[in-house]
């Protein structure tokens, strides 16, 4: 047999045992099936290695957030873009890159691997979340600059008007440009209050520090006033006149001006003002001193422009109220005169006919802690127009006033449209004469008597349901304290208060009087609006209940303690 024909038959041999075997024991398995099987699965592997023989980057990014949590945020991970990936921690990178060699390692060890899904690289992703979120470390100091211009302008405004234009502004127009271009904006600088803040109470102002004074007060009206409407000076006892000056120039829509506890204003700024300022109509001079003859220089030739003007009592400044008596101010719409608590002299001579023929417009008439003394008018002509505009009316006094019901009754008989009244003090105005006023929707009467030492304790008062009765329907505001009116009184005047609307009443003062408990339940069970009540010094009540109730829930549970 030659070699050929033995190759042949070795051939056929081996088919047949392999034939044999397949049809054979299913269990057992071959030598050489093994072999080939171990062989496929060393070629795959060789295949596998050579994919993932680039270093592939992981799919996912460790992250520290402000609560120092550790979050893993992938391509299929939850807080994938969430407010997680705010911060990133200093060294991070080699971390990460340290992390995808192990996991790398990791893989080369497991056969069968799962398919990774496709995922942006980690320095992209880094760069994204850069873009997207500002992290705190680096650009948390500029979050000010990123702001919109309105948006500061609507903030400042919102401290300015609870702070007050200066020094605000001037402070946050050091931040930035942007802070700067914000709070040069001339509708935040409408109403300005300027106080004495360079030198110290009680020392003498040096030449450097009124130079100072000067330019920043040029640099504020240039920079700054130009649509400047109030402006108020506070506390100055030199350069008033200076900074009137200025202010007049070169602020040309100036409406109102305050001088509260300022000396030194001479005619000069009086004519500064005439000559400027020509929309101004509000002047505010209380408790500061002033030359009087330019400002009457001043209301004789700008006077028909002034429709509010304040003023203290004082034996010079009396001379203004006659001027306005005379009628050098025909549109004025608002009057006041007060002076100080500890003034001894509060006499104030008054023409009440006169000034109601010189301003028919008068809303608003004030004479607070003054006495007024009423005058006739010469050849004893009687008037017959009175206020019919009037509004408020405020006599109130700290001591004590000889105001009577005629008086009140000559000042207010051509009054209805009259809704607060205050007559704090007057203990001469008895209830009959408040009910025989022309005015029908009383909004506030306040007539408590605080420090008049002259009323009697023994004197009991009647007549209060008769103005309950009256104004129940707009009555807001009652203030009685101290008034010595019967229980039954008391009790049928809350009864025609509860007749009212439900939120109609709002406060009221009930302190030192003789009210029951049995008068008092139906005022706080019905008014609803009901949101101050005084209760203190009341005799008739419990121990417990005698205070202040401020708010509605306050005073509901009031309501349980009285039954």
């Amino acid at each position: 047999m030659d070699a050929s024909e033995a190759e042949a038959s070795t051939q056929n041999q081996g088919k047949e045992e392999g034939a044999s075997s397949g049809q054979g024991d299913a269990g057992a398995k071959p030598k050489k099936a093994s072999l080939k099987r171990a062989a496929d699965a060393k070629a795959k592997k060789k295949h596998k290695k050579a994919r993932v023989s680039r270093p592939a980057r992981p799919g996912y990014t460790v992250h520290q957030g402000e609560d120092m949590l550790l979050v893993i945020s992938s391509s299929t991970s939850q807080y994938d873009g969430s407010v997680w990936t705010l911060k990133k921690k200093k060294g991070s990178k080699k971390k990460k890159l340290a992390k995808g060699k192990a996991s790398q390692v990791k893989k080369k060890k497991t056969v069968n691997a799962k398919p990774k899904l496709e995922s942006k690289p980690v320095i992209e992703k880094e760069e994204e979340v850069a873009n997207l979120f500002i992290t705190q470390e680096e650009d948390d100091h500029r979050w000010g600059q990123s702001l919109p211009e309105e948006v500061l302008i609507n903030i400042f405004q919102i401290v300015v008007i609870q702070e007050g234009a200066v020094p605000f502004l001037c402070r946050v127009g050091r931040v930035c440009r942007l802070w700067n271009a914000a709070a040069s904006s001339p509708i935040l600088w409408r109403r300005v209050t300027v106080g004495h803040c360079w030198i110290a109470p009680g020392r003498s102002q040096l030449p450097k520090t009124e130079k100072k004074i000067k330019d920043t007060l040029d640099w504020l009206a240039h920079s700054r006033f130009s649509q400047l409407r109030d402006f108020s000076l506070c506390h100055w006892t030199k350069n008033v006149d200076y900074a009137l000056e200025v202010v007049s120039q070169y602020c040309l829509h100036l409406c109102s001006l305050k001088l509260s506890y300022c000396t030194g204003v001479t005619a000069a700024a009086f004519r500064s003002l005439g000559l400027h300022s020509r929309s101004l109509h509000s002047l505010n001079l209380q408790y500061s001193e002033f030359q009087v003859e330019g400002l009457l220089e001043y209301l004789e030739n700008h006077g028909s422009q002034i429709r509010q003007i304040l003023f203290s009592h004082g034996l010079k400044n009396d001379r203004l109220l006659a001027a306005i008596t005379r009628g050098c101010c025909p549109d004025l719409e608002m009057l006041e005169v007060n002076t100080k608590l500890d003034s001894k002299d509060c006499q104030l001579p008054v023409c009440i006919q006169a000034l109601q023929m010189a301003c028919p417009k008068l809303k608003t008439f004030r004479m607070m802690n003054v006495q007024p003394l009423h005058k006739g008018m010469r050849f004893g002509i009687d008037p017959t127009s009175g206020f019919p505009l009037l509004e408020e009316l405020c006599i109130a006094t700290t001591s004590f006033s000889y105001l009577t019901d005629r008086d009140l009754r000559d000042i207010l008989f051509d009054s209805p449209k009259l809704r607060v009244l205050d007559l704090r003090g007057c203990s001469r105005i008895t209830a009959s004469g408040l009910a025989a006023l022309p005015c029908l929707e009383l909004e506030c009467l306040f007539w408590g008597q605080y420090f008049s030492s002259h009323v009697g304790l023994s004197l009991l008062k009647k007549g209060l349901h008769t103005l309950t009765q009256k104004w129940s329907r707009t009555l807001q505001q009652l203030d009685i304290a101290h008034q010595l009116f019967t229980e039954e009184d008391l009790e049928l005047a809350m009864s025609y208060l509860c007749q009212a609307e439900a939120d109609t009443l709002r406060s009221l003062n009930l302190s030192g009087t003789r009210i029951t408990p049995r008068a008092l339940r139906p005022v706080i069970g019905q008014m609803t609006a009901l949101d101050y009540l005084n209760l203190s010094s009341c005799r008739y009540l419990p121990r417990g209940v005698k205070r202040i109730y401020r708010g509605q829930e306050d005073i509901r549970q009031l309501l349980d303690k009285l039954e």
